[in-house]
């Protein structure tokens, strides 16, 4: 129990620490571009934290994560080619390395925040999985409203006219609510506080961005 605690506390220091750390190089103007060219590895520590902190780490684990990781990418695609999803956008260059003008990053993003507002629901006391599903899908939509403006002005992403569509918002909801249905299905032991703290740091991080950039 202690190893455990002294773990989460690690985890949770590094989720802080470089998140703390991001939000200063990210607003100083000399030291903003190192930072948005190391923001895809940033992430990638990130999601390491995470899933190493995930109680029983096996082949279902694995699979889910991998599950979420298709379905992200396979979304983003069918919107950015499509419109379907959406709306009419494209990526720019700060989340990296892009497969069919999708970066692959983007899918690791979407198992993070599946996972993270999976596990918060699953703290919850909530008894009903559709409920569950459906509040976390509403907590994720409440969470891009903070990214987009930020997303648009570090050129993560762009979109056709400047006004972000509410297809957007919309469709964000349905996929996650769906993804939440899947992180329900496979009905994961109850996890440790430290996906749940990471969650409330996005929220505060996005949400300081879009404070200072305006």
């Amino acid at each position: 129990m202690k190893a455990e605690l002294s773990a989460n506390k690690q985890a949770v220091s590094i989720i802080l620490i470089f998140h703390v750390v991001g939000l200063v190089g990210l607003i100083l103007p000399f030291t903003r571009p190192i930072f948005l060219y190391i923001v895809p590895f940033h992430l990638l520590l990130m999601l390491a934290v995470l899933v190493l902190n995930h109680k029983q780490i096996d082949s279902r684990f694995i699979s889910f994560l991998f599950t979420i990781f298709i379905l992200g990418l396979v979304a983003e695609w069918v919107g950015i080619h499509t419109h379907f999803l959406f709306g009419d956008y494209s990526y720019g260059n700060t989340l990296g390395l892009k497969l069919s003008g999708v970066p692959l990053i983007i899918g690791c993003n979407w198992f993070m925040l599946i996972y993270s507002i999976g596990v918060l629901m699953q703290r919850s006391r909530l008894k009903n999985f559709l409920i569950r599903s459906l509040i976390g899908a509403l907590l994720l939509v409440l969470l891009d409203v903070l990214i987009e403006p930020v997303a648009i002005y570090f050129d993560y992403w762009h979109w056709a006219n400047p006004i972000i569509p509410l297809k957007n918002y919309l469709c964000w909801f349905g996929v996650s609510f769906l993804m939440l249905l899947l992180f329900e299905a496979f009905r994961f032991k109850q996890q440790s506080i430290v996906a749940t703290i990471f969650l409330l740091i996005q929220f505060a991080f996005f949400g300081l961005l879009c404070l200072i950039i305006r």
